[in-house]
C-alpha cells in the first residue's frame, strides 16, 4: 500500500513540472485618449476601460511626460471596470507613456501600458505600447499552479475518504488516519501558500520580494477573505474528523462536516473566474458543484485505491462497490453537468473554444475525462457481474484523472475564452510611428491605422537638436517596388510651419515605401524614407 501511495503522489508531483505562466483574466478594452492618438490639447485625465470590475495596485498606476517626469497627479478613481487617472495641468506638447497594473475582478493582476501625444508627438517618442499580460516573476508564476493542485489534492483526500468511512467503512478495517491528514495538510498548505504567493503576484515582485504592506493588501481582498476562511472552516474541521477517524462520530457531526466541506469548497469560486462572470450567482453555483462532485468522485477512488480494494475481502467488496458506484455515477452526472455548464458561460461561443488557450485547455480536459468515463463505465460492468477485484482499473482512472488536475490548475490561470473574445484582436493594426533624421531636419511620422485601405499621416518636422522647423514645402510618395508599384504622390496638407498631414489609400498589404523629401530654406533640401508593413 505504501508503494501506491507513493506511486500516486509521485505522478501527481510529476505532473505538477511544466508550469505555465500566469495570465490575466480582465483585458483593456479601450482607452481615452486612444492609444497612439494625438489630440489637440490636454485632457483633465486618462480613461482605462477593461472588460470587468478592477482594483488598482497602489502606486502602479502613472503617466510618464516627454521630460520623461511624472505627469499625473492625485489618486486615480475607480467605478467599477472604469479607471480615471488625472493628469496635471499645464502639461505640454508632447508624447505620454501611461502605464498601469490593477487586480482584475477574479484576483489576477492585469499591466501593460500605452502611449498617446498632445498636439505633436515627442521627437524622441516610443512606438505605440499595447498588451495587458501581466508581468510575473517566473517563480512565482510556477509555484502558483502547485499550490492550486495542493489544494485541489488536499480537498479530495479529506472529502472523498470521510465519505467513504461514515457510508461504506468496514468496521474490522482501520480507518484511513494517515490519507486524512495529509489532506488536510496539503489542503492548508496549498492555501497559505498561495495567499503569499498572491503578494508578488499582484505587485509584480521577486518571490521573496513582498513586504508586510503587500500582504495585509492581499488579506484584506476578496481573494485573502476567501483564503482565511477556508483555513478557518478547516481548522474548526478537525475536532470531527478526529471523531470520524475514530468511528465515534454522530449524524450531527456528519451534518456539520458537510456544512464545512461545502463552505470550504465555495471559497474556490468566490475568488475566481465565477465571480466575474456575467452572472456571478450561477456560475459560483455551477463551479461549486464540478468542486464538490470532483472530491467526491476522486478522492472515493483514491480510497478505494489505497485502502478498500487492497484490505477488503471479496464478500465486503461485492456489498460496498455497487453502492460506490452509483455514488460514483451521481458525482460523475453532477460533474459533467457542470462542466458543461461552466463551458458555455465562460467559453461563450465556437470559434472562441478552438481559439483560445482556455479553449484549447477545456478541450484536453473533455478528451481526459471522456477516457476517465470509459474506464469507469468498463469498471461498473464489471462491479455489476459480481466481480469486485477492480484496483487495476481505478489506478488507471486515478492516473488519466491526475492529469486532469493538473489540466484544471493551469486552466484556471488563463482568461477566460469569453474574455479573451471581447478584448479587440491581438493581431488588430495599430498605428505606424518612425523617427528620421538627416543633417537638416528630424521628422516625425504617424500613420494610422497602418492598414489595408485608407490611411491618415500626421508629420512633424523638427531641428536635428529637437526644435520646431518651419517647412516650406512638403513632398510625400509612396511605392511598393516588389509588386512594381511605382511611386504614388501624396496630396500633403500643410497645418502648421512644422506640422502637415495627407490622407493615402494602400490597396495591398505588404512591405510600402515612404519617401518624404521637406524644403526647409530657399536652397535647403533634403529627402528621408521608411518602409512600413501594412497587413
Amino acid at each position: 500500500m505504501r508503494k501506491s501511495a507513493l506511486f500516486i503522489i509521485a505522478l501527481m508531483a510529476g505532473l505538477l513540472l511544466p508550469a505555465a505562466p500566469a495570465s490575466a483574466h480582465a483585458g483593456l478594452q479601450r482607452t481615452d485618449p486612444p492609444s497612439g492618438s494625438i489630440v489637440a490639447q490636454a485632457p483633465r485625465q486618462v480613461t482605462l476601460y477593461f472588460t470587468e470590475a478592477v482594483t488598482p495596485v497602489p502606486g502602479q498606476l502613472r503617466i510618464i511626460g516627454p521630460d520623461g517626469k511624472r505627469a499625473d497627479r492625485g489618486e486615480p478613481s475607480v467605478g467599477g471596470s472604469q479607471v480615471s487617472i488625472p493628469l496635471r495641468e499645464g502639461a505640454g506638447r508632447g508624447t505620454y507613456l501611461v502605464s498601469y497594473r490593477i487586480i482584475s475582478d477574479d484576483s489576477h493582476p492585469v499591466s501593460g501600458g500605452f502611449a498617446f501625444s498632445i498636439e505633436a508627438p515627442s521627437t524622441t517618442a516610443p512606438g505605440v505600447l499595447g498588451g495587458s499580460g501581466a508581468e510575473v516573476d517566473p517563480v512565482v508564476s510556477a509555484l502558483l499552479p502547485i499550490s492550486r493542485y495542493l489544494g485541489y489534492v488536499g480537498l479530495l483526500l479529506v472529502v472523498g475518504p470521510v465519505l467513504l468511512m461514515i457510508g461504506l467503512w468496514p468496521t474490522r478495517l482501520s480507518r484511513p488516519g494517515k490519507l486524512v491528514w495529509t489532506g488536510v495538510g496539503l489542503l492548508a498548505g496549498g492555501t497559505v501558500l498561495a495567499l503569499y504567493l498572491q503578494a508578488p503576484y499582484v505587485t509584480g515582485g521577486a518571490l521573496f520580494g513582498a513586504s508586510g504592506a503587500d500582504l495585509r493588501e492581499v488579506l484584506s481582498s476578496r481573494f485573502g477573505f476567501t483564503g482565511l476562511a477556508r483555513l478557518a472552516v478547516l481548522a474548526a474541521a478537525v475536532p470531527l474528523l478526529r471523531r470520524v477517524l475514530a468511528a465515534k462520530n454522530t449524524k450531527s457531526d456528519q451534518i456539520i462536516l458537510g456544512v464545512l466541506g461545502t463552505v470550504a469548497a465555495l471559497t474556490w469560486p468566490l475568488a475566481g473566474h465565477p465571480s466575474a462572470s456575467p452572472a456571478p450567482p450561477l456560475t459560483v453555483a455551477v463551479d461549486l458543484v464540478h468542486l464538490v462532485a470532483m472530491a467526491v468522485w476522486l478522492g472515493g477512488l483514491v480510497g478505494l485505491a489505497l485502502h478498500l480494494l487492497p484490505r477488503g475481502t471479496d464478500g465486503e467488496l461485492r456489498a460496498l462497490m455497487p453502492v460506490w458506484s452509483r455514488w460514483a455515477g451521481w458525482a460523475v452526472t453532477a460533474l459533467v453537468v457542470a462542466g458543461v455548464a461552466q463551458a458555455l458561460i465562460e467559453v461563450g461561443t465556437l470559434p472562441a473554444l478552438f481559439n483560445t488557450r482556455y479553449g484549447q485547455l477545456l478541450i484536453v480536459k473533455a478528451v481526459l475525462l471522456a477516457g476517465v468515463l470509459g474506464m469507469a463505465s468498463v469498471a461498473r460492468r464489471k462491479v455489476l457481474t459480481g466481480e469486485p477485484k477492480v484496483r487495476r482499473m481505478v489506478f488507471g482512472e486515478l492516473a488519466v484523472t491526475a492529469v486532469i488536475l493538473a489540466v484544471t490548475a493551469f486552466l484556471v490561470q488563463q482568461t477566460p475564452a469569453r474574455t479573451e473574445a471581447a478584448l479587440p484582436s491581438a493581431s488588430a493594426n495599430l498605428p505606424f510611428s518612425a523617427t528620421m533624421n538627416n543633417s537638416l531636419f528630424k521628422l516625425q511620422v504617424e500613420l494610422d491605422p497602418a492598414a489595408v485601405g485608407n490611411n491618415t499621416m500626421h508629420m512633424y518636422a523638427f531641428t536635428p537638436d529637437g526644435k520646431p522647423i518651419k517647412v516650406l514645402e512638403w513632398q510625400v510618395t509612396v511605392a511598393m517596388p516588389s509588386r512594381d508599384i511605382a511611386p504614388i504622390e501624396v496630396a500633403v496638407l500643410q497645418l502648421t510651419d512644422d506640422h502637415a498631414v495627407g490622407e493615402l489609400t494602400l490597396p495591398t498589404p505588404g512591405t510600402w515605401e515612404l519617401r518624404f523629401t521637406l524644403r526647409v530654406s530657399d536652397i535647403d533640401q533634403a529627402t528621408v524614407s521608411q518602409t512600413v508593413q501594412i497587413k
